[in-house]
């Protein structure tokens, strides 16, 4: 994948965020900053990382981040840059999942100001701090062997969902911040381009993860086999394969692609309707 700057990862003490951060390290990633509101789990993902690394000279250190409190995302973002000098990738995976499985009409106005907090305040909040760091940076080229390809200052991903693109029954806090995921995510690569850093949405579908299993708990109709039933893969999506997916986004190989909704799904679009 030709990875070899320095990532800041969100999320990164478990689930997709400890997997992307892991391939990270594998990869060849020069640099990484642990972020996560669980500093333990973010120590415990530093030490596995550094079991994994292959580039000679990997560094990465762990940082306590709530990313609803705009003074603790100024303060990682800062640490990112006073360590390892740049942020070539930023993969924004900080979410969480509903404590109940309810119509709108009985949803809980408290856990749709939670879901917004997470995912909306929290990625714009990352985005926005991230993007401003990334224009003061130098310019990298992208493939010295191919100098049409241009240059770049660096790539952000941000975790949305199926539910960024589709309408879920009683999901409706999850549902209406994903799709303000996606929005922030498009407007930040619309403006972005002309600084040469590019800004994808990953939308996964059902990933298991502890998040999703602790979604299953809250509704007996919720199961394993009613979600797979709308997927042609019949399998649950794995942490693997959303941080494959977020390290071509973050790689020059994807140096073409910004502003998408890029579906890792097991074809469950398919089967859903618009």
């Amino acid at each position: 994948m030709d990875i070899t700057g320095n990532a800041f990862v969100t999320g990164g003490g478990d689930g997709i965020g400890k997997a992307s951060c892991l391939a990270l390290a594998k990869e060849g990633a020069v640099g990484l900053l642990v972020a996560d509101i669980n500093l333990k789990a973010a120590e415990e993902t530093v030490a596995e990382a550094i079991a994994v690394a292959t580039n000679p000279g990997f560094r990465v250190e762990a940082i306590y981040l709530d990313v609803t409190s705009e003074e603790s995302v100024k303060q990682a973002v800062a640490k990112m840059i006073e360590s390892f000098g740049r942020i070539d990738y930023c993969i924004h995976s900080a979410g969480i999942g509903l404590r109940s499985y309810l119509p709108v009409d009985e949803a809980s106005f408290d856990e749709m100001k939670r879901s917004l907090a997470v995912h909306v305040h929290g990625t714009f909040l990352v985005t926005s701090q991230i993007s401003a760091a990334m224009k003061s940076q130098e310019l990298v080229t992208v493939d010295s062997a191919r100098p049409e390809r241009g240059a770049t200052r660096g790539s952000i991903v941000v975790l949305g969902s199926s539910a960024s693109i589709f309408t879920i029954p009683h999901f409706v806090p999850y549902t209406a911040s994903k799709h303000a995921v996606l929005a922030i995510a498009k407007t930040a690569a619309m403006e972005s381009g002309a600084h040469n850093i590019r800004v994808n949405c990953i939308c996964p579908n059902w990933t298991d993860t502890p998040m999703l299993r602790q979604t299953l708990g809250s509704s007996e109709e919720m199961t394993v086999e009613t979600l797979l039933s709308t997927v042609p893969i019949k399998r649950l999506c794995t942490v693997y394969d959303i941080a494959d997916a977020a390290l071509f986004l973050c790689s020059p190989r994807s140096g073409y692609i910004t502003g998408v909704a890029f579906p890792v799904d097991g074809g469950m679009a398919l089967t859903m309707k618009t």
